[in-house]
């Protein structure tokens, strides 16, 4: 206090305290009822992995309602949260079960669209796993509804909420190392079995399974193994792959700190894949237009190239021999015009290259506001905080749907370059209106439907088969899915 005066004090601790809202403790807005303690009435579907670590990390509140189509997988919650009420289907618990404020979910990907928008058009906050959605309809739609219906909402790339992802963004945004060019990002994964055929034959559906409802909106096919549980990422009626697993992750840097939004295209290459389930290696290029310009740096085109399965970007100069490129889960690399900064998975541990720099690095002064131990429960709190304060005053959570919904529309637009790449040609998307502008009536697919490889007389034989599919049609319909009967169309 003696080298800053009282009113520049008093004008600086506002400025930290404005990016936080504190209520008092008999406050809670947005309820349709008064909860005992102040607490959230939260609601899981999908709790028998995520969903349980999310449910875990919100015990500051009242779990009052758990739903799962295999109470063997969800047996773990069911134990821990014994005195909430247990379902089956998401459908009768919204129906019948009035006292629920705020819903999780963490269901495979081609069920996470259906339940959120059920729960929004309650007025029911959502915190929804990633990636937000199935496909780029369903994106575009729970971005709708959460702005329509006013519910606080928030992705689960809790990432988002950390330290890394606000120092990249910084570094960035001050002109640390000029203007970006490009960006390299990559994963590991796929780490579960992809590339699959379809099983012969069904098998017998195990007791506390319900296998119809396991399928939901998705077309009906019989109960094998092979799908359920977690395998269900490597087949494209249930999951996406590799890049929407990790997209939203390891992309979410790149997207917030560049201010992207839609690409002006996309293209892809890939390892073998098949009708029914995604290649176990990816390369995406995406081109995006310019953006406005900030204060201390431009923002002009630039292009993000995405590697997964194996597939690595070039090695920076920048690195030493033996040094790690990102982390054992990936990372990215932006190539700006005065440098690079490289991160890990999940935007973490972020530096400079060569690393030497570090060393007398001055970071610039912090802009975003911080959110306590985002990885170990802050991300899922974030969004507790925001359910509770008044809609006209919220501070929404970091992964909001507004901007988790642009995020996740370009994960799944690259998913669908390596599904649509027997058309030869780059991409060009047409993004408020959901649709590629130069994919023509007469556009033919070509696809693996059958792979086929024997020795005969100790020569090599294949004897593959292909599925030839009107590309416009299956594009609209890859963009937004049709449901199975007796299941509601959004």
């Amino acid at each position: 206090m003696n080298t800053v005066s009282r009113r520049t004090f008093i004008g600086n601790a506002a400025t930290t305290v404005a990016g936080f809202t504190i209520l008092p403790s008999n406050v809670i807005a947005g309820l349709g009822h008064q909860s005992p303690g102040d607490k959230l009435n939260i609601a899981g579907i999908g709790v028998g992995g995520h969903g349980y670590v999310n449910l875990r990390n919100m015990e500051t509140e009242n779990i009052v309602a758990l739903c799962d189509v295999d109470w063997d997988y969800a047996d773990n919650s069911f134990k821990r949260w014994h005195s909430a009420k247990q379902y089956k289907d998401y459908r009768v618990m919204l129906e019948e079960q009035k006292d629920i404020d705020a819903v999780v979910i963490a269901t495979p990907d081609h069920s996470h669209a259906l339940p959120a928008i059920l729960a929004m058009r309650e007025g029911k906050h959502v915190f929804l796993q990633s990636p937000l959605t199935h496909s780029i309809y369903e994106s575009r739609l729970l971005s709708e509804t959460a702005q329509r219906f006013n519910v606080a909402t928030q992705m689960g790339n809790q990432g988002n909420s950390d330290e890394g992802i606000r120092r990249i963004c910084e570094w960035i945004w001050a002109g640390v190392i000029g203007e970006i060019t490009h960006v390299d990002a990559w994963t590991n994964r796929p780490t579960w079995p992809q590339f699959l055929q379809l099983p012969e034959r069904g098998k017998r559906v195990p007791r506390n399974l319900d296998w119809d409802l396991f399928l939901g909106p998705a077309k009906q096919r019989e109960y094998n193994p092979v799908y359920h549980p977690w395998s269900w990422r490597g087949w494209w009626d249930f999951g996406t792959g590799a890049l929407g697993s990790m997209g939203t992750h390891i992309l979410d840097p790149v997207f917030k700190a560049l201010m992207l939004h839609f690409p002006r295209s996309v293209e892809a290459s890939s390892s073998m894949f098949n009708t029914d389930s995604p290649p176990n290696s990816e390369f995406i290029r995406y081109e995006f237009p310019r953006r406005d310009n900030l204060p201390k740096v431009a923002m002009p085109e630039v292009s993000v190239h995405w590697y997964d399965g194996g597939w690595m970007p070039p090695r920076p100069d920048e690195l030493n021999d033996g040094e790690p490129m990102g982390d054992e889960n990936g990372g990215c690399i932006f190539h700006g015009t005065r440098g690079k900064i490289m991160c890990g998975a999940y935007a973490q541990n972020p530096t400079l290259l060569p690393v030497s720099k570090m060393e007398s690095f001055q970071e610039p002064s912090k802009s975003i506001r911080r959110i306590f131990n985002a990885l170990e429960g802050g991300h899922e709190q974030d969004w507790i905080r925001a359910c509770k304060e008044p809609a006209e005053r919220r501070l929404e959570a970091s992964s909001n749907f507004g901007y988790a919904g642009p995020l996740n529309e370009m994960v799944l637009l690259g998913v669908l370059a390596v599904r649509l790449q027997s058309l030869r040609r780059k991409l060009v998307w047409d993004g408020p209106n959901m649709r590629f502008n130069n994919i023509g009536s007469n556009d033919i697919l070509r696809i693996l439907s059958q792979y086929k490889f024997e020795v005969v007389n100790g020569n090599p034989r294949t004897n593959n088969e292909y599925a030839t599919l009107p590309a416009l049609q299956t594009a609209e319909e890859w963009i937004r899915h049709t449901y199975r009967q007796g299941w509601e169309q959004i």
